[in-house]
């Protein structure tokens, strides 16, 4: 009989063992929920409670994220089984996000084809100067889009697809080194972006209380923004992984899911800029 991670396992799925992290991490949510209302109301030490549920969060997804790789690189519980799993529980995930920014995008549609006399009957309404589409969005769409090819290369490598070996009397250039070459400009790319953007944001001639505008527009580019960062975080850590040779050809699950979120993160800033930047403006 076949015997998988252990020898004292007699089947292909992956039982996970008692784990403290799901219940420290939902500590340390509520603890950024209530903290961060707290905050925004100016009670006392709400931003301490605020602080410290992010400090919570942060050390819980750390350890998981610890368990979770040594369980799938050096025990061996992430079985071809498992691995399918994992990449159906990640495209349900990207889904739900789908839904997420779908809502956003029929705020916004809604009120623009269709202004109330309450903000002028007009879109963008009476007051509102919008961004200029060929300014910085359109430099920020060129980063994404040039985050997106590069780690469509690291992982064209990964998979064993690119064949480059270059040789001089003191260094060897080959996948392993392309792979995290393109992952390190990836992450640099991301953070790009992410600076540009908060540029914008301290730049922006309204606000988030400016009428219905600014609200859709800074809750959608501002969860935008924050997905680049999950997204930056999740590539780094790959990066990380890559540089230890935690991945091979059959074995990188880890590294599709942050290509697949990163490529996400790509279609919504597309269609951002498309509807929200140009359409919005004209």
């Amino acid at each position: 009989m076949l015997t998988y991670g252990n020898s004292n396992q007699q089947h292909k799925f992956h039982l996970v063992t008692v784990s403290p992290w799901p219940l420290i991490a939902a500590i340390g949510a509520g603890c950024m929920t209530f903290g961060g209302v707290l905050y925004m109301h100016f009670f006392t030490y709400g931003g301490v409670t605020l602080l410290f549920g992010i400090a919570l969060v942060a050390f819980a997804l750390i350890a998981w994220w610890r368990d979770v790789i040594r369980e799938a690189t050096f025990e061996g519980m992430h079985t071809i089984v498992v691995q399918r799993g994992l990449r159906i529980g990640v495209v349900l995930f990207i889904v739900s996000e789908v839904m997420f920014f779908f809502a956003f995008f029929w705020a916004y549609f809604h009120f623009s084809l269709d202004p109330t006399i309450e903000i002028g009957s007009v879109w963008p309404p009476a007051g509102i100067v919008p961004f200029d589409p060929w300014g910085v969005p359109l430099l920020n769409t060129y980063i994404l889009l040039l985050s997106g090819v590069s780690i469509t290369v690291a992982h064209y490598y990964l998979i064993g697809k690119g064949d480059l070996t270059l040789i001089n009397s003191s260094y060897k250039i080959g996948s392993k080194e392309i792979v995290e070459a393109s992952l390190l400009l990836t992450v640099c790319l991301a953070i790009l972006f992410t600076a540009l953007q908060a540029m914008e944001y301290f730049e922006a001639p309204f606000d988030i209380s400016d009428s219905v505008y600014g609200s859709i527009f800074f809750m959608a580019t501002g969860f935008h923004g924050f997905h680049v960062i999950v997204g930056t975080t999740f590539i780094l850590v790959c990066l990380g992984r890559a540089t230890l040779g935690h991945f091979t050809k059959q074995h990188h699950i880890g590294f599709e899911a942050a290509a697949w979120y990163w490529h996400f993160v790509d279609v919504v800033w597309l269609f951002l800029f498309v509807s929200v930047y140009w359409w919005g403006s004209l």
